[in-house]
């Protein structure tokens, strides 16, 4: 049977990724592995994978075991390929003739469009680029399969597409996921794999469940610091009487006593387990306000395709203070176009016809490639010469948004996808709007940063219209509810239905 042992691993950067993992993964298998941006995810899948050793520790692998590792971006020397070819060439060189028929079959089991499989990988979506990389893993057979972020850059169609082949499929061989969409992994794994830098955290549940047995853990640990610390402190208060005591009277068995109770305080205090805090850095939303209840208004308002080709009409559509406005709809329907529309709509001195906005409407905008970042700056003159902070404010709130010094100072284009979207996370704050515009805000953030990116967008009663392809993020923001469906733009109550059209 095929399986991977992991016994004391560790591995140190310039501070641990994680340390005296012990791990068993086996037939049947389906572990989620959840961590903060840069906290050690993919690095655990490449020693899983054997690209890296790690820094201690050992990982055993059965006789023959083939492991397949599907990372986020695609192999430079891949891009000119066609679908087709990307796959064809994942086959040993001597069976390819033989088992090209094999290429089909799992192109068909992620019912590949016969116009893309010609196509260079390059050309494809984003979406499509991952899906690709999946099936080329999947088809030299693997006995565990490792995915990291498999669910960047895929639309719902696709997103649940793979949620089908993960959970229907009906393969036995294991599988790693690292991801941030919660319903993703509530809905393709069995086991989850907290990673931490000093003590990693596993059950035998899906996320959800997982997450609430590793609050209560955490909180059992807290409780048990508490306590021994108390118990640290009375031994060092008792400590120190026996000691006045000894000095008072010229005892020495009280010396003796104190010292070694003492040395028992600090051999308690060594044990007391520093219990492990997320630090997803500051995400954090404000509201300049504004006395109008109406901040936008369209009527009999055409949304079009780049090529001019009418998408949809929206007869009428007012958005109030306070409304948490979702876009729903299709690949393709037109949701980021409408975005695009809006933004021009609010930014343009004369406006766009049959759009009207407040006078008082102060935009933030976001957008899912955060293409309003400037790519050859950097984020700390980014952030300085956009809002006039001054260089030491600057600097500070970026490393309260979680940028270290280090990477303050670097191009834009050098940061992680995961850095950008927390840099337009911050330039939205500071620019104080009272209306948010954002087109899929959660792109790379992490589920610390979603969450609080939820909790920000609930406490500063945030106006905001949204495309999400999060459904967490969705279902926990959203007060209203509009549906891109056959030409026309109408309110639904709730986005439930239409994930179980788009999944069906």
């Amino acid at each position: 049977m095929a399986s991977l042992s992991l016994r004391n691993v560790s591995f140190i950067a310039q501070t641990p990724l994680f340390r005296n993992l012990n791990l068993v993964i086996g037939q049947g298998d389906r572990l989620g592995l959840v961590a903060a941006n840069g906290a050690g995810k993919s690095t655990l899948l490449k020693c899983l994978a054997g690209l890296i050793e790690p820094t201690e520790g050992d990982i055993m692998r059965s006789r023959g075991l083939r492991v397949a590792l599907v990372e986020q971006d695609v192999p430079a020397g891949l891009a000119d390929l066609s679908l087709h070819d990307v796959l064809l060439q994942a086959l040993p060189a001597g069976e390819r003739e033989s088992q090209e028929w094999r290429v089909d079959m799992v192109l068909d089991e992620f019912d590949t469009p016969a116009d893309l499989r010609t196509l260079p990988v390059q050309a494809l979506s984003g979406g499509w680029q991952r899906l690709a990389l999946i099936a080329r893993a999947w088809i030299t057979e693997p006995d565990l399969l490792l995915l990291d972020e498999p669910t960047n850059h895929l639309d719902l169609e696709k997103l649940f597409t793979l949620e089908a082949w993960i959970t229907l499929a009906g393969f036995t061989a294991p599988i790693v996921v690292a991801s941030h969409d919660r319903d993703f992994l509530d809905a393709c794994t069995t086991k989850t794999l907290f990673l931490r830098p000093e003590e990693s955290v596993s059950f035998a549940h899906p996320y959800r469940r997982a997450r609430a047995l590793l609050d209560a853990h955490d909180e059992a640990a807290r409780t048990q610091r508490d306590k021994t610390l108390r118990e640290v402190k009375r031994l060092r208060e008792s400590a120190q009487e026996l000691r006045n005591v000894g000095l008072n009277s010229g005892s020495d068995a009280a010396q003796i006593k104190s010292a070694q109770i003492r040395r028992r305080a600090d051999a308690l205090e060594q044990r007391a387990r520093v219990v492990h805090r997320e630090r997803p850095g500051e995400i954090r939303l404000g509201n300049r306000g504004t006395h109008a209840r109406v901040l936008l208004g369209l009527d009999n308002v055409g949304v079009q395709a780049p090529d001019g080709r009418r998408l949809f009409t929206i007869p009428k559509l007012e958005v109030a203070q306070g409304d948490r406005v979702v876009v729903l709809g299709r690949n393709g329907a037109g949701k980021s176009q409408l975005v695009r529309l809006l933004h021009a709509a609010m930014t343009r001195p004369d406006g766009l016809p049959g759009i009207r906005t407040s006078p008082s409407l102060a935009l933030g905008y976001v957008d899912q490639d955060m293409g309003q970042l400037p790519q050859t700056s950097t984020a700390h003159d980014f952030i300085l010469s956009r809002f006039r902070l001054g260089d030491q404010r600057s600097r500070a709130v970026l490393a309260e948004a979680g940028f270290p010094v280090d990477r303050q100072g670097l191009p834009i284009a050098r940061l992680s996808p995961g850095q950008k979207a927390r840099l337009g996370l911050l330039a939205l704050r500071l620019s104080e709007p009272n209306v948010y515009l954002m087109d899929e805000p959660t792109n790379h953030v992490d589920i610390p940063g979603r969450e609080q990116l939820e909790a920000e967008i609930l406490d500063a009663q945030a106006t905001c219209i949204l495309v999400s392809h999060d459904r967490s993020f969705v279902k926990a923001v959203g007060t209203r509810f509009l549906l891109i469906d056959r030409g026309r733009l109408r309110e639904v109550d709730g986005p439930e239905a239409f994930y179980e059209s788009v999944a069906r």
